[in-house]
């Protein structure tokens, strides 16, 4: 019990950017997680079995393909030493050290049933708490000095920005989401204050793209859960009544999700696209999409300059034309997980990412765990505008969705209750 609040308790802490110590590299989540990286590598050493091998494996076997993948790369690195700086390489490294580790280790020590289940409890719990915590900051009930918990009007809590908060509400809406579809009792009701929460903080960001993914993920999930009523052999009796209920539920999250745009006409294409947009005129959203498309376009040069091989951990690009702020450190990042990836791990690194992505969402549809499946759509998604792989996180979110989807299904008879 105690390593599963460790582990729920540094990775609620990872978005406390502001809450640390002025000059000092590692915050109270990250001592968190190297604690608890102690106590499951201990585990380890001291175990008879491994809780989940074949989770553990897939993981296993895209970390050594990755991590070989960009040594490639920064063999090639030094033949361009311009854009290459040591402490971004140095920072990507341990970054992808911590999150391989954590990412293995909750695959080897952690039952599906049991330790598993119980740090997805102390995560939202601590989440909770922690969002209440950010809300009585961002109205003023709380004060800290050191914490300003607006970006302009977008509310960012304790993070370093918006975009950071909004990827961990990407994250822990569809895992409240599996919560509130797996537990009973108060426990339901625990997981429904979470999504719900979690959804209007995520609001509160004005992410663009955390509104997208909720718009995408939402009409999914409704199909992949009426697909699970119509092929259950213990509903089929009942099949008009579970769809005409399941189908009253989903108003609910689905008006939610499409509130943005039932201000916009059908016919008002600009309307339309300014509501998607944070800010009301969408100025701020076009420049910022602008400013991606060329780091875009100068990443794709970049990684097909290395022959497709990349150049190792670290950002590298060069700044843009376009921008003339002279304190922008270089170099600079892509703002897309499989450009960046690109730029480091070349054509490889890309396929090593898609195939986890893509064979851990096939695994989830085939066990039916559907808010585990778009929570990986919705990681997904984030990824075309944000560097999503050196959050610890995501990586635990894709192993628990690798140890939930590569169980071993029951046998039909099992299923089908005789």
């Amino acid at each position: 019990m105690i390593g599963s609040a460790l582990l729920a308790f540094g990775l609620v802490l990872g978005t406390a950017s502001q809450l640390r110590l002025p000059g000092v590299p590692l915050g109270a989540g990250e001592i968190c997680l190297v604690l608890w990286l102690g106590l499951a590598s201990l585990q380890v050493l001291t175990g008879s079995r491994v809780r989940n091998p074949r989770a553990l494996l897939w993981l296993g076997t895209f970390w050594v393909c990755f991590a070989l993948i960009l040594s490639i790369g920064a063999c090639l690195a030094l033949l361009r030493p311009e854009v290459t700086d040591p402490s971004t390489i140095l920072h990507d490294t341990f970054a992808y050290l911590l999150v391989a580790a954590i990412s293995c280790l909750v695959a080897a020590t952690m039952k599906s049933d049991g330790t598993l289940r119980q740090t997805q409890w102390f995560l939202i719990a601590f989440w909770n708490i922690g969002l209440v915590l950010q809300l009585g900051l961002g109205w003023q009930f709380i004060r800290i000095s050191s914490v300003d918990p607006w970006y302009w009007d977008r509310f960012r809590g304790w993070s370093e920005n918006p975009n950071q908060l909004a990827l961990y509400c990407a994250v822990l809406t569809p895992l409240s989401l599996h919560l509130v579809l797996t537990a009973k009792g108060f426990g339901r009701l625990a997981a429904v204050f979470s999504f719900l929460a979690t959804f209007f903080v995520g609001r509160l960001t004005k992410s663009d793209t955390y509104l997208v993914a909720m718009s995408v993920s939402t009409p999914l999930f409704i199909v992949l859960r009426l697909r699970n009523w119509l092929t259950s052999p213990e509903h089929r009796l009942s099949l008009r009544f579970a769809a005409a209920a399941f189908v009253a539920i989903a108003i609910v999250p689905l008006s939610l999700s499409l509130a943005p745009y039932a201000a916009a006409t059908a016919d008002d294409v600009e309307g339309l696209a300014a509501s998607m947009l944070k800010d009301r005129g969408g100025e701020a959203s076009k420049a910022t999409a602008n400013l991606r498309v060329q780091l875009w376009q100068d990443a794709l040069y970049i990684g097909l300059e290395s022959g497709s091989l990349g150049l190792g951990p670290g950002p590298h690009l060069e700044k843009p034309t376009g921008v003339t702020d002279k304190g922008i450190p270089l170099p600079l990042e892509a703002h897309n997980t499989l450009l960046d990836v690109f730029t480091q791990g070349g054509l490889l690194g890309v396929t090593a990412v898609v195939s986890l992505f893509a064979g851990t969402f096939l695994l989830l549809l085939r066990a039916k765990h559907d808010a585990l499946a778009i929570l990986i759509v919705a990681l997904a998604i984030f990824s075309i505008s944000h560097f999503i792989l050196r959050h610890p996180t995501v990586w635990f979110a894709l192993a628990l969705s690798l140890v939930m989807g590569s169980g071993r299904p029951p046998p039909l008879r099992a299923r089908i209750g005789t």
